[in-house]
């Protein structure tokens, strides 16, 4: 077979006891928004508010070792995850098995009070939502059709905007209630684990490949990034990646410790206005330039340009740090990142280098996800402590994302 007929996937067929394309969209994007709300909701409030509350004095380098350590569970998990849901052939127990797993790493960090325990608790989070995003990812690469692959991330894509303002939404009103808030996310990914599993049935099961050596499988795993559109995506992804999370993980210190809020307003208030004023600019642009990416069979203009206004908008708040700024702030990195995210997402699934693969490969592509989330916390904690403040931040996660923009150019075979 070529290259190119591996790329291509089992057209989707549909029975009485399957759901149609549109009822599949719909399906995966209540499983990605509810699970952008743990990550947002959790990881952007619930976690930052937890650890300040145990020791207000070391909260930015305590959540930098947190963030950093727990996204290698995420790396690691996300890919192993994958393989394993390709090997036997089902996506379902591994989407059920990781929500649940969630929840119960969820009820346990509600109940620690050391900085300790919260990064473990975190760190299990971490890896069992990665159990359960690998496979809901793979289900696109798998019953998808190549022509409608940019619609559908685009609709898969509001699973930010929207999982995203329901999780700081959540998270800013249980910020003073913690173990509950955590409970009740830990409840969303289960719930949304069981309409996927009980409306979209597995694929016929295919036969498990033959066990092949430790050695052989490592190279099989990382296999996809010797093509070189798929590296390059990767590379691209990345360090938008880095430079989104350099910044966006640190949001509630920033408007605690660096802009000039209105008098009486605090930061998780103010977070929960900041993050719908960016997903409603996500949203946007995520159908926007998905159906256009789609229209017009053009996809690199609008990541590259995408990735290069998400560079140059963080320095809006190095300009102007005030409440105006950040809310000029927030619109423009929602456009640039719900547009960037959208799209390519549909350019890495147009790259794949083998349909019966798709799920480890995503899986890889996913540690372009996780991994640079691995280094954004250190860096930044790094920057802040070592070049005294947020300025230098902005600077350096803008320069992270123009450069990404860049690697978009060498990839061949997506106009």
């Amino acid at each position: 077979m070529t290259t190119h007929e591996l790329a291509q996937p089992n057209r989707p067929h549909t029975t009485a006891t399957e759901p149609t394309q549109r009822g599949l969209m719909l399906l995966l994007l209540v499983a990605n928004s509810s699970m952008l709300a743990v990550y947002m909701g959790v990881g952007a409030v619930l976690l930052p508010t937890h650890i300040a509350s145990i020791d207000p004095a070391n909260k930015v380098v305590i959540l930098g070792v947190v963030g950093g350590v727990s996204s290698v569970f995420a790396t690691a998990f996300n890919p192993i995850a994958g393989a394993l849901s390709d090997r036997t052939g089902r996506r379902n127990p591994w989407i059920l098995g990781g929500a649940l797993a969630s929840l119960a790493g969820l009820a346990f960090l509600g109940n620690v009070h050391t900085a300790l325990l919260v990064g473990i608790g975190w760190c299990l989070v971490q890896a069992t939502m990665n159990v359960y995003q690998a496979a809901v990812t793979a289900v696109v690469p798998d019953r998808i059709p190549r022509a409608r692959r940019g619609t559908a991330s685009a609709l898969v894509g509001l699973g930010l905007p929207i999982g995203g303002s329901l999780g700081v939404l959540l998270g800013s009103q249980m910020e003073r209630d913690l173990r509950t808030g955590y409970l009740l996310f830990g409840a969303i990914v289960a719930g949304a684990a069981l309409l996927m599993t009980v409306f979209c049935r597995d694929l016929p099961r295919r036969a498990p490949a033959p066990a092949a050596p430790r050695g052989v499988q490592v190279a099989a795993f990382l296999s996809a990034l010797s093509h070189r559109d798929f590296r390059w995506a990767f590379i691209g992804r990345a360090l938008m990646v880095l430079g989104y999370f350099s910044v966006i993980g640190y949001q509630l210190y920033i408007l605690d410790d660096h802009i000039a809020l209105p008098d009486g307003m605090r930061p998780a208030t103010a977070m929960a206005i900041l993050t719908p004023v960016s997903m409603l600019a996500m949203a946007v642009s995520t159908v926007v330039g998905g159906v256009l990416s789609d229209r017009w069979n053009r996809r690199k203009v609008f990541v590259g340009v995408s990735a290069a206004l998400a560079g140059l908008v963080m320095a809006v708040p190095v300009i102007s740090p005030t409440w105006t700024g950040m809310l000029v702030f927030s619109a423009l990195n929602g456009l640039a990142f719900g547009c960037f995210m959208a799209v390519d997402t549909a350019v890495v699934t147009l790259v794949l280098p083998s349909a019966e693969d798709a799920a480890r490969d995503m899986g890889v592509l996913n540690i372009a996800n996780a991994g640079p989330q691995i280094v954004a916390p250190f860096v930044a904690s790094a920057v802040v402590t070592a070049l005294g403040g947020y300025t230098p931040l902005f600077l350096v996660g803008g320069a992270l994302s123009l450069i990404g923009a860049l690697a978009i150019l060498p990839i061949r075979g997506v106009r």
